[in-house]
C-alpha cells in the first residue's frame, strides 16, 4: 500500500528573517523537472491550516526559486506557513506497464514559522517536503523486469541525492525521511531494493 512520503528539516534558528533564506537554500538543491521547471505555485497561510490563504499565485511557466522567495518575503511572519510547489522528473510506467516514461511529479515545500499552527513544526519540521506517494520509489504494483529494476534505482537515487544535498547545504540541524504508515519507510525501501538486486 502506498503512503505519502516526506522529508522534514529542522534548523537551529528559524526566526522570521531566517525562514526564507533557509527555504531558498533547500529549493536551490532541488532537481527541477526539465518539462515543468521552476516553482509553479505559491500560497501563504496565516496562523493555522484552518485559516483561508492570504496569497495564492500560480506560475504556469514556472519561476526560479529566487523569484519565488522574493514574493514570499513581502510578508514574513513567524505565524505564517509558505507553500511552494514544483515538479521533478521521475520514471513512471505507462498505462500498459510495458514502457517507462520520465514524467513531472509534484513536490510541495511547506515552510512553517515557529508560531504557525501552535508550533506544529516540532513534529513536521520547519521545512516539510511532501514528495507525494512513495509508490514512485517502490513501484509495488509493477512486475520486476531489468528495466523496472533500473528505473526504481534511478528514482531512489534521485531521492537520496536530493536528501543528501539538502543535509549538507541547507544548514539543517536535523532531518527525517518518513511516511504516514506505521511501517518504517527505510524497511520498505530496503525490502524493495533487495528484490531489485
Amino acid at each position: 500500500m502506498s503512503d505519502p512520503l516526506f522529508l522534514s528539516l529542522w534548523f537551529p534558528d528559524f526566526s522570521g528573517p531566517e525562514m526564507l533564506p533557509h527555504a531558498f537554500s533547500v529549493l536551490q538543491q532541488f532537481p527541477f523537472s526539465a518539462q515543468r521547471p521552476g516553482i509553479s505555485y505559491f500560497a501563504l497561510h496565516p496562523v493555522s491550516w484552518n485559516e483561508a490563504t492570504v496569497v495564492e499565485r500560480r506560475f504556469p511557466g514556472g519561476i526560479d526559486p529566487g523569484q519565488a522567495t522574493l514574493i514570499a518575503a513581502e510578508q514574513v511572519h513567524d505565524d505564517y506557513a509558505y507553500v511552494f510547489e514544483a515538479h521533478w522528473d521521475l520514471w513512471t510506467p505507462d498505462a500498459s506497464n510495458e514502457k517507462w516514461v520520465l514524467e513531472p511529479a509534484v513536490v510541495k515545500f511547506i515552510i512553517q514559522g515557529e508560531g504557525f499552527d501552535e508550533g506544529s513544526f516540532r513534529q513536521t519540521g520547519h521545512i516539510q517536503i511532501d514528495f507525494g506517494l512513495d509508490s514512485y520509489f517502490l513501484q509495488p504494483e509493477t512486475e520486476l523486469s531489468e528495466q523496472t529494476r533500473a528505473k526504481i534505482r534511478d528514482n531512489v537515487a534521485k531521492l537520496v541525492e536530493f536528501s543528501t544535498k539538502v543535509e549538507k547545504s541547507s544548514g539543517a540541524s536535523a532531518r527525517l525521511l518518513w511516511s504516514e504508515s506505521e511501517e518504517s519507510l527505510a524497511q520498505k525501501l530496503i525490502a524493495r531494493l533487495q528484490k531489485v538486486q
